[in-house]
């Protein structure tokens, strides 16, 4: 169980000189100095600039050459970059600094964010899942977000392929939050720039690496602790037995944060790692209410769903792939679950009559099974 509602009010928020701004970014860009090394330093020395000055004897008696520390000049590149960009770089002891953030271990003491910086002061639901997502999970997403954004909630995710971009999508219109592992300027994957372009109306994007920053392997999970730090509950829609969205579960974990799965079928291999977690003890999801229900002792308010139907909101227009491409997609999207063909030509992207097509190869191959309601999915195995 997460914090106590009171727990979660923000101590006195202090806003750094530009001075100190600089002392903070070049602390924790030197070498070897990490979220947790530079909360003990400045816990140490009482500001930046002071622990800057004793880096360099700490290091020495500790075995190591002198460290690469960044020097001012390098700093105020940075910042100026980040200005001309349109982002801004704030700090964990600064109001805008997302509350629940703050409350983690390793929380980053700067990050960078680009957008609507006030939904960062909503509570937060993060949304994750499987890249492969099937269209059955992807509509799944796409409704949590949308329902739970309509209740107040921003929603933060990856911007990865699948759950991650429709979370994202269902949420454009009430607020989402993209935490990229790379910096603001380094969009992964690079097909998600027009994603990230509408999130950034209402919502935002934060990144607590720098600009130019390209994302590598190990930068992912490190993003990862930061879309559960950032929410007071994480929801799993679709993942494999090893999938990286069991990685964000353990920091959700090991933060204290709600965690919520989505049930899915025992015949799909992408259901594994969610059915898994119920069994575990993770709250189960089949709608909006249940994460709110779970929430709301959490926040200390009622927090109601609205009674009218949300107005239809358009998917944003992408040029239709008609080539080998879609047909992949396609295929990719069904699962055991049925889904409606419609959903399957909205969420692939795809004309009517690609899809049409891949569904009739698939039926004569005997991997497609059509149901009554005029849904299909992949044929059981024999």
């Amino acid at each position: 169980m997460v914090d106590a509602p009171e727990a979660w009010e923000r101590s006195a928020a202090r806003r750094l000189s530009d001075e100190e701004r600089i002392h903070w970014l070049r602390l924790i860009r030197s070498d070897n100095v990490g979220p947790r090394t530079f909360r003990t330093l400045l816990h140490y020395y009482g500001s930046a600039r002071a622990a800057l000055n004793a880096v360099p004897k700490l290091a020495r008696r500790g075995g190591a050459k002198r460290p690469r520390i960044p020097g001012r000049e390098e700093a105020e590149r940075e910042l100026d970059a980040l200005r001309s960009f349109g982002a801004k770089l704030v700090a964990s002891s600064e109001a805008e600094y997302p509350r629940a953030l703050a409350r983690i271990d390793d929380a980053p003491p700067l990050v960078s964010v680009l957008g609507n910086a006030a939904v960062l002061d909503r509570p937060m639901v993060a949304i994750v899942g499987s890249r492969n997502a099937s269209a059955a999970g992807a509509k799944m997403a796409g409704r949590l977000a949308r329902e739970l954004g309509d209740a107040g909630f921003a929603i933060v995710s990856g911007l990865a392929r699948g759950i991650d971009a429709a979370a994202h999508r269902g949420s454009l219109a009430t607020g989402t939050i993209a935490v990229l592992a790379g910096g603001l300027d380094r969009i992964y994957p690079p097909e998600h720039a027009d994603l990230l372009e509408s999130i950034l109306g209402e919502g935002a994007a934060l990144s607590e690496m720098p600009l130019g920053w390209e994302p590598r392997a190990r930068d992912f999970p490190r993003r990862n602790r930061l879309i559960s730090g950032l929410a007071l509950g994480l929801v799993v829609v679709e993942a494999a037995r090893r999938s990286g969205s069991l990685i964000t579960v353990r920091f959700a974990l090991e933060q204290g944060r709600e965690v919520f799965a989505v049930p899915g079928s025992p015949l799909d291999p992408r259901a594994e790692g969610t059915n898994g977690l119920l069994k575990q003890g993770a709250t189960l999801v089949t709608e909006a209410s249940d994460v709110i229900g779970v929430l709301e002792p959490i926040l200390g308010r009622k927090i109601e769903l609205p009674t009218e139907e949300p107005p239809v909101r358009p998917e944003p227009e992408i040029e239709p792939d008609t080539g080998a491409g879609a047909r992949a997609r396609v295929a990719g999207l069904l699962g055991p679950t049925p889904v409606s063909v419609d959903d399957l030509v909205r969420l692939a992207d795809a004309p009517p009559a690609v899809v049409r097509t891949v569904l009739l190869e698939l039926e004569l191959a005997g991997r497609l099974e059509r149901h009554r309601n005029g849904s299909v999915s992949t044929a059981p195995s024999s």
